[in-house]
């Protein structure tokens, strides 16, 4: 589930924006300040971000600017009542992807969400290796570096590995594993996924034991975090 921040002081606002997305399946996490703001694109790493203008503390310029001086690359739409070019060009000039003026209808918000989420998304299809944690893995050769030590991955460690990185920081259901993975004809078990968890976090982990990287969600699967 793709996870989005609204940053907008405006109750109503809020209110309607956040139906609006969850009713189309997206998590949504909301802020009323933009130091507020800034704080959750660090905790909670959204996957896009619908940025107001106007805040009671530092605007959305400011905001954007920060976020991108922190190198992150997430996708920013901008929102505000101001309709001179001036100001979109601003918006767009300090780092926002998109910027929409008040009011909007509902058919145009959600075209734009969707359009920037799918032109952001991420690819794990084109990436040879990722760095998680102290480790480097490398999807196309099949192999995984933790500082002097390598091991090579299995055909089903790299696609469990690639499925929890497509949906890196959400947490993963084992049946969703399973069917993804393995496929309902191979007549794998709970205790499959479980084992092959604990295969890539010997491999990948500094501690299996105890994980940083692939955590349990107890109840629901596993997720992975960087």
């Amino acid at each position: 589930m793709q996870r989005i921040l609204i940053v907008e002081d405006e109750r109503e606002m809020v209110r309607g924006l956040r139906d609006i997305l969850e009713f189309e399946g997206y998590e949504v996490i909301t802020a009323e300040s933009g130091r507020e703001g800034l704080q959750a694109v660090t905790k909670r790493e959204p996957d896009c971000i619908i940025l107001d203008l106007m805040l009671p503390d530092i605007n959305g310029y400011q905001v954007c600017e920060e976020i991108r001086r922190q190198k992150r690359d997430t996708p920013i739409i901008m929102l505000t009542a101001k309709a001179q070019d001036y100001d979109k060009i601003r918006g767009l000039e300090v780092g926002a992807d998109d910027y929409m003026t008040k009011p909007f209808s509902v058919g145009e918000f959600l075209a734009r969400v969707k359009a920037i989420l799918r032109r952001t998304s991420r690819s794990i299809e084109d990436m040879d290796v990722i760095r998680i944690g102290p480790s480097l893995v490398d999807v196309k050769h099949f192999r995984v570096r933790r500082g002097k030590k390598e091991h090579s991955l299995s055909h089903y460690e790299v696609e469990l590995f690639k499925l929890l990185y497509e949906n890196l920081n959400q947490p993963v259901s084992r049946d969703e594993i399973l069917d993804r993975i393995w496929g309902t004809e191979s007549y794998p078990t709970n205790r499959t996924v479980d084992n092959f968890i604990v295969k890539l976090r010997r491999k990948i982990e500094d501690d299996y034991k105890d994980p940083k990287h692939i955590l349990t969600i107890y109840g629901v699967g596993y997720k992975l975090s960087p």
